[in-house]
């Protein structure tokens, strides 16, 4: 630890449900625990609730400290950012934090918050009944902790804080483009739009603005519905299954293969790590598996049993384990289309997963059969595809930008608030890695 950065009792570098001034029955913004999302240090509503005299009291830029179980072990601590109104109240489950005057920024505060040794402190201190643990606010006058000075605070605030808006803002497009490509996907293959805008007799100009379309893109789509097995479906068009269109790869059972202390053993996938998209504490495989079975980022995986998902994979190498099927297009098939053909059938599969009352929820490969779409011929969708792929490429690639992000923000908290590191060293890693 530096030896010019001063020692202080946590209570005295911060104010600790600082007082805020509302007006009883005055309406304001409202927080509960749910507007907290761990993945995003801002927090803030568009719900509104007369005062009724208790709960936490904050204001724009104050921290919010879960102090229940499980919502601070899952990291529900973020800023209040209110765009509407400067003060706020929520939830009597918060523990509000702000930054003393001429002693703490309080942008360091809230980072101050999230470093382990202080966030893992709150936790060692809960009190209560099992599984309604709570913090008592009184327990973090208890804690020392390093206090650089003011223009340190505000720097690292700075380059921690820049770290997340790259991520946020990362997170963001990949949303926004996942919500872009999967419109386009129900557009065309589900509801055929541009068909029915032809069969219509929308002018091609009118159908091309409004479905977004390029003339070249419009006439690869027919001007009749025909009947099929499916209903009515573009003519010309055919009926294909999911695994025509992609092959779906079962994982091993990795316990088979454990790590035998070589120096790059492989953390395995399981469906915990699927949801998460995460590889944290994940159980370690041999490296010498199959190739196939090792799963890059921008793969597709999908989870036939226990807890039905489909995620585009940004969480790093690791090894496929049982009970997840890694999706590869087959020849001339778009890995977009694999994707959200899949993502479309999800709600079937669940519901013959739920219908397996006497064993744990799954699907059989004769489901992946019994899902069938309406597609054009290979040379259409090869025309189709470059307007979509583009989009979804992009869409992993911010994904796995914003873990690695993430990975250095975590790396770099710790060493920065302890002193560990300064700023330029923190700098010149963070160039050094991202390039």
């Amino acid at each position: 630890m530096l030896k010019n950065w001063k020692q202080m009792i946590y209570a005295e570098a911060i104010m600790v449900n600082p007082r805020v001034h509302l007006e009883k029955g005055k309406p304001y913004p409202f927080l509960d625990m749910a507007s907290v999302d761990p993945s995003s240090r801002c927090a803030w509503t568009a719900e509104w609730r007369p005062f009724a005299g208790g709960g936490a009291r904050f204001a724009v830029g104050d921290t919010l400290l879960a102090r229940i179980t499980p919502c601070l072990e899952n990291g529900k601590i973020a800023r209040y950012c209110g765009l509407l109104a400067h003060e706020a109240h929520g939830s009597t489950e918060f523990i509000v934090i702000r930054g003393r005057e001429n002693i703490t920024d309080s942008a360091y505060a809230y980072y101050l918050t999230k470093w382990e040794r202080v966030s893992g402190y709150a936790i060692s201190q809960m009190t209560g009944t099992s599984g309604r643990q709570r913090v008592p606010t009184e327990s973090l006058s208890n804690l020392l902790v390093p206090i650089p000075p003011l223009p340190e605070q505000r720097r690292i605030a700075h380059i921690l804080g820049t770290l997340d808006d790259r991520i946020e803002n990362n997170r963001k497009t990949a949303k926004t483009l996942e919500a872009m490509a999967q419109a386009i996907f129900k557009s065309w293959f589900v509801d055929f739009d541009p068909v029915r805008a032809k069969m219509a007799g929308e002018s091609r100009e009118s159908i091309c603005k409004r479905l977004k379309l390029t003339p070249e893109i419009l006439d690869l789509f027919p001007d009749r519905l025909v009947d099929s097995e499916l209903g009515e479906i573009p003519e010309g068009w055919g009926v294909r299954s999911l695994d025509s269109i992609g092959s779906f790869l079962n994982g091993l059972a990795m316990q088979k293969f454990p790590s035998s202390g070589q120096d790059n053993p492989l953390p395995v996938i399981k469906i915990a790590q699927l949801r998460a998209c995460d590889l944290s504490g994940a159980d370690l495989a041999s490296s010498e598996i199959e190739p196939q079975f090792i799963v890059h980022d921008g793969d597709i995986l999908f989870s036939w049993s226990g807890s039905l998902e489909c995620v585009l994979w940004s969480g790093g190498i690791g090894a496929l384990n049982q009970h997840l099927f890694k999706v590869t297009p087959k020849a001339g098939h778009p890995r977009w289309l694999c994707y959200y053909g899949v993502r479309h059938f999800l709600e079937f599969f669940r519901e013959v997963a739920a219908g397996k009352a006497t064993t744990m929820g799954h699907i059989q490969r004769h489901h992946l059969s019994d899902a069938r779409l309406a597609l054009p011929h290979l040379k259409s969708l090869r025309g189709m595809n470059e307007s979509v792929e583009i989009a979804f490429e992009i869409m992993w690639k911010e994904l796995v930008e914003a873990r690695k992000l993430s990975v250095i923000r975590d790396t770099l908290l710790p060493k920065l608030i302890s002193g560990e590191i300064r700023v330029p060293e923190a700098e010149h890693l963070i160039e050094e890695t991202m390039g």
